[in-house]
């Protein structure tokens, strides 16, 4: 089983679902060349995805195109359904840096056949994951900077200001669609300027004022 730590305690929490949010940021939606959503795109990760501080990114053999999607991450603490969004923020136990890796060729042909992306998204390796700092050590988190460098080389330099939806609204929206439980995760979605990595590359993602997380490819 995967654990979710918070700095500074004792408290572990087993990472239950890890939901995902696509397409939160207009500027990323236009890198990609996708219509802006209505609603909160929604995925998924498996628990099994998340590795931690200095381990390494697998990519598949059947892949030759993983990207790095730098993002806000966040603990829920509580058990939570059909949340107000004035109320949202009360169920959050932590926040951290998160990768969501992609395999962007696989996704396409996915998403071309109108199959669901979770090969592309959930693979071995897929989610890494910094601790969590408490939520109360977080004054503000529609006020972050997120940025992701790759072998020192800065791609991502965005801010949790700009999410289409906000992570009160991410809360009360997957609320009312699935029960929230201790140890959930939710991934806020990215920023523009992902890229390609590959074997060799060491990925430093940042977002002030919660930490950062450092892996490499293998």
């Amino acid at each position: 089983m995967k654990t979710a730590r918070l700095k500074g305690s004792d408290t572990a929490y087993t990472i239950g679902k890890i939901l995902c949010i696509g397409r939160n940021y207009a500027d990323h939606i236009k890198e990609l060349g996708n219509e802006v959503p209505d609603r909160p795109v929604i995925f998924s990760k498996p628990a099994s995805s998340v590795i931690g501080e200095g381990e390494e990114i697998v990519i598949p053999s059947w892949s030759s195109d993983c990207h790095h999607e730098a993002e806000l991450a966040i603990l829920i603490g509580r058990k939570a359904k059909d949340l107000a969004p004035a109320e949202a923020l009360a169920a959050v136990a932590g926040y951290a840096v998160a990768i969501d890796l992609t395999l962007r060729d696989v996704q396409a042909e996915l998403k071309k056949k109108g199959l669901p992306w979770d090969l592309a998204k959930g693979f071995d390796t897929a989610c890494p994951l910094s601790d969590f700092v408490p939520a109360g050590e977080v004054a503000d988190p529609q006020d972050l900077r997120i940025t992701l460098s790759v072998n020192d080389e800065k791609r991502q330099d965005g801010s949790t200001a700009l999410m289409i939806h906000r992570v009160a609204e991410l809360i009360s929206y997957l609320s009312s669609v699935f029960t929230l439980e201790p140890g959930d995760v939710i991934l806020s979605g990215t920023p523009a300027g992902v890229s390609a990595v590959k074997s060799g590359d060491r990925l430093v993602a940042e977002i002030g004022g919660v930490g950062k997380i450092a892996v490499s490819v293998r």
